[in-house]
């Protein structure tokens, strides 16, 4: 596995998803919060990054308006990717028509199965691989229509289907790949029990020693899916976003300076983090002991 790449400078300063306007229908208070103490240190780390951060619940967003908003963040950043989704949804319909074929309304999806493919390149080139992500769009648009008579039928489907089935047919669609399919069961289903692996997740968790240092994203997600209580997920998964845009970047975490610099250095194995030399190595890069 190669080295981390490097750290994305255009990243905005709050993950989309936190915050108080990253959606999430309400902060979990301390009552709701499970069990007081933690019984893994994946439920520690989680904890701890809740109370610096924020603890919600997610989930009720429109499913193919979800699906379409993860496309255009696959390989890019916050940054780039949100003026292409405003863009889409000014030009394709959006919010402000989403009862497609109930009522012959057009609706998202049915715009989106239709639309030229130069022409949504065009509407979301801000996001990067456009050309890709356009015929992906288009193709998945095509797809929910017909199988689903349009968005509120995927909707429906997403939100009150197994969620392995939902998963499992998700990941059957061309473009789709777990990040995504999780996300569109977190963030539209609600789901709990649901933590999204992206590159973020993905280097903090094997950093820290919550997973092995060589899994792969899905290696990654079981591991933490199954030491975490299912309704500390979501938070989880956008508040360990937010820690590794600021303290646990790919190239020059906060414990290069010392540990006080971190406030979960005592949660952390630092794998692949040398503080006497500075080196930052990809976990899976790190010699096995002998």
């Amino acid at each position: 596995m190669p080295n981390e790449p490097s750290d994305r400078p255009d990243e905005p300063a709050e993950n989309i998803s936190g915050g108080p306007r990253g959606g999430g229908e309400h902060t979990v208070t301390p009552a709701e919060s499970s069990d007081p103490e933690p019984t893994t240190r994946a439920e520690a780390v989680v904890d701890n990054l809740g109370e610096r951060y924020w603890q919600k619940a997610y989930g009720g967003r429109d499913a193919f308006e979800c699906l379409v908003r993860t496309i255009l963040s696959q390989n890019t950043s916050d940054t780039a990717s949100q003026p292409a989704h405003d863009s889409l949804l000014a030009r394709y319909g959006g919010s402000a028509d989403r009862t497609g074929a109930e009522d012959g309304g057009a609706g998202l999806a049915s715009a989106l199965a239709t639309a030229e493919q130069d022409e949504l390149a065009e509407t979301i080139s801000a996001a990067g691989l456009y050309n890709q992500k356009s015929e992906t769009i288009i193709r998945l648009a095509g797809r929910i229509v017909e199988e689903y008579e349009g968005e509120a039928g995927f909707d429906e489907f997403v939100k009150s289907g197994h969620p392995d089935e939902v998963r499992d047919t998700l990941l059957k669609m061309k473009g789709v790949g777990p990040k995504t399919a999780d996300c569109v069961l977190l963030f539209s289903g609600g789901r709990g029990g649901v933590f999204p692996v992206d590159t973020h997740v993905h280097r903090i968790a094997r950093r820290m020693g919550l997973a092995p240092a060589n899994a792969d994203h899905e290696e990654v997600r079981e591991a933490i899916e199954s030491a975490i209580p299912p309704g500390k997920c979501g938070f989880g998964h956008t508040a360990m976003i937010q820690f590794g845009r600021e303290y646990c970047t790919a190239r020059k975490p906060a414990c290069l300076d010392g540990p006080e610099a971190c406030p979960l250095v005592e949660q952390c194995d630092q794998v692949g983090v040398d503080e006497l030399s500075g080196e930052v190595i990809d976990p899976a890069d790190v010699p096995a002991d002998d």
